[in-house]
Parts: C-alpha cells; structure tokens; sequence
C-alpha cells in the first residue's frame, strides 16, 4: 500500500468517527448536479426534516429592495434577478433558481460556526436570506465565488423557528455550465470549495472530511459495494455514483427521470425515525432544477404527482413582474400535476427571519 494511500485511509476513517459522533445533532439532506451531453445541467436536492417546514413556492422578479435583517448594519441590496424558490417557513429561501440558471441549496451542517457580529463587521446577512442573496446577485459559480471571497457580508443566525438551536447551514451552488462550489462557515470563517468535480453535497462532516470519506468508497468501486444507510456520508458516496452511472441521454424526459430517480435513491422515507440518531429524518420534499430548459421541478412526499415552474414563461421584470405564491398547503399535501405556472397567486412577499 502506497504512503497516500495509507493516508487517504486514515483520514477516511478519523472522518467517519467524526461522522458517527456528531451524527445525533445534525439533520438530513442531499444536493446533486448531473453533467449531461448537449448541455443539460440539472441539480437536484431533497429536503429531509423532523416535522413540516411548511414550505410554498414563490416567484420573485427582479428589482425588489432587499436587506439583511440584521440591524442598523444590515447588508442591502437591489435584486437584479428574478427566481424561483421553495421557502422554509416561509421566512427564508432553502431552494431555489434564477433566471439565469443559477441554482442555491442550503443544507444542514451542525460544524457551522459564523463570524461574531459586532461594530466594525461587514454589513450583515441573515442566514435566512442567504440563499436569496445569491440569487438576486449572481447569474454564475465563478461570478458569485469572485464576490464571496471579498467577504461582503456578516453571516448572523437565529433559532430555527419551534427550536432551541440555531440554524446551521452550509451553501450549494451551481449555474448552467455545471460548474459548482460549496460554502461552510468553520471555526467563523468562510471556507470555498469551488469545482465543476463538487457535484454531491450532503451533511456531517464538513465537505473536507465528505471527500475522503467518498475516497474510501472510490478505491472500493460502486458496482462491487455501496453502502445502504441513510447516514449523510453514505447518501453522499450513493449519490456522487449514481449520478455519475446513469446514462447521458437526449431525450430531456429520461434525463429528467434519471436524475429524478437519483434523487430518490438518497431520500429517507417517508415516517422513518430513528430514536438514538435524530438525524434521520424523513424526506419531505424534493426538487429538480432543468438549468438548459429552465424548468423547476417540485415532488412533495404526500402527494402523487411532480409538477414545474416554467422560468422562460414568467415575468421577471421590475415593471410589470408580480411576486407570486404557489400554496402547497400543511406538509406540501396540496397537489397539482403538470405546470403550475397559472396557479401561483399574487402575494406580499414574506419577511426573512433576522435579528
């Protein structure tokens, strides 16, 4: 064996500890990005919680003024692009893409630790409209990890609402060129990962220590041994196979049952709990954003159809374009089939948690 590889080993394992440890705090969720032939980007995530997060769709134009909510020193900003995204609680932005075919996903990661919030700080940001600054701001990776890198802002969080911790997430990104990146908040630094590789993200570990575990499995092969549970670093070595194993079609209707497919592969079902690993947590929801057609998939656990947004028929302009709601109704039960564009309502927009 050589001396990487030996090495590679003992990190993989001194992360699976870590993994197994921290494994009783942290929450459940899965992003992947799918590199097809003739362009096709999609990313998709699946939205795995404890009880209902109470999300709605909502359709946001461009030009609406925007702040951090954190205060006198609170970021702001202009949105220059209009989106489409599942809300949690409907006080933050969990999901969701832009007109120009970015996509951001939040997840959980218990590790996360922000910056202390005080005189002199960079404006702040709320962790709840984290996700919808990047989209308002950014039409690519690269763009949005140019600007991050300047460190524009002060991440503040609060307590997720109903609990008695706070929300800590870590960010996905990925814009139609399938190029991605991955932001965490260690020991109070931003930490990037940028590649067009960083195609799966899930939970605990932090993305480091997800990689090497994934090296592991690597070595070993995914059509000789998968591992099977719904632990965050093993959806993390399923998903980052399967979305690399299924076939590169055309046809957009199989593309899109492929990765619809993958997506599902890593979800935890529906009722299942587990009483010494509360992490385990059902899977709510599931989204699949089509960044070449501009389509935006959405298939709740408790209803039997999946239904789209269609971005390319939406108006997103500042004079005339209408923030609008789409009703999912308690544990998104509510169905619909097909495309929903004609029954988003208008809405007053919500207000994002902060300080």
């Amino acid at each position: 064996m050589s001396l990487f590889s030996n090495a590679l080993r003992k990190t993989a394992t001194t992360a699976l500890v870590a993994t197994m440890l921290v494994g009783t705090t942290a929450l459940a969720c899965t992003r992947l990005v799918y590199h097809g032939v003739d362009n096709q980007i999609l990313t998709a995530r699946s939205m795995d919680w404890s009880v209902d997060v109470e999300t709605n769709l909502w359709i946001f134009p461009r030009g609406m003024e925007r702040n951090g909510q954190a205060g006198e020193n609170s970021l702001r900003w202009t949105s220059k692009y209009g989106s489409v995204i599942s809300s949690g609680y409907d006080i933050s932005t969990t999901d969701g893409m832009n007109e120009a075919g970015l996509v951001a996903n939040l997840l959980w990661l218990v590790e996360s630790s922000y910056p202390e919030f005080k005189e002199g700080s960079a404006p702040g940001l709320s962790i709840a409209a984290w996700g919808q600054y990047i989209l308002d701001n950014f039409a690519t990776v690269q763009e949005a990890v140019d600007a991050l890198r300047k460190q524009p802002y002060t991440i503040v969080t609060r307590d997720v609402p109903g609990q008695n911790r706070l929300a800590t997430l870590h960010l996905a990104i990925s814009d139609a060129s399938g190029d991605s990146a991955i932001v965490e908040y260690i020991n109070g630094q931003a930490v990037i990962h940028h590649s067009r590789e960083y195609q799966v993200l899930t939970n605990s570990p932090t993305f480091e220590r997800q990689l090497a575990l994934h090296s592991y499995w690597t070595e070993i092969g995914g059509t000789v041994m998968l591992p099977g549970t719904n632990r965050a670093a093993d959806r993390f070595t399923r998903a980052a196979f399967y979305v690399n194993a299924i076939p590169r079609e055309e046809d957009a209707r199989k593309t899109i049952a492929s990765v619809f497919s993958v997506i599902r592969n890593v979800s935890v079902p529906f009722g299942i709990s587990t009483p010494d690993q509360p992490n385990i947590s059902s899977t709510r929801w599931r989204t699949v954003a089509d960044q070449k057609r501009m389509l935006y998939f959405f298939e709740s656990a408790l209803t039997p159809n999946v239904f789209w947004v269609e971005l390319n028929n939406i108006d997103f302009s500042e004079k005339t374009g209408k923030v609008k709601k789409l009703d999912l109704g308690p544990n998104q039960a509510n169905i619909f089939s097909g495309v929903v564009n004609d029954k988003f309502e208008e809405s007053k927009p919500f207000e994002f948690l902060g300080l």
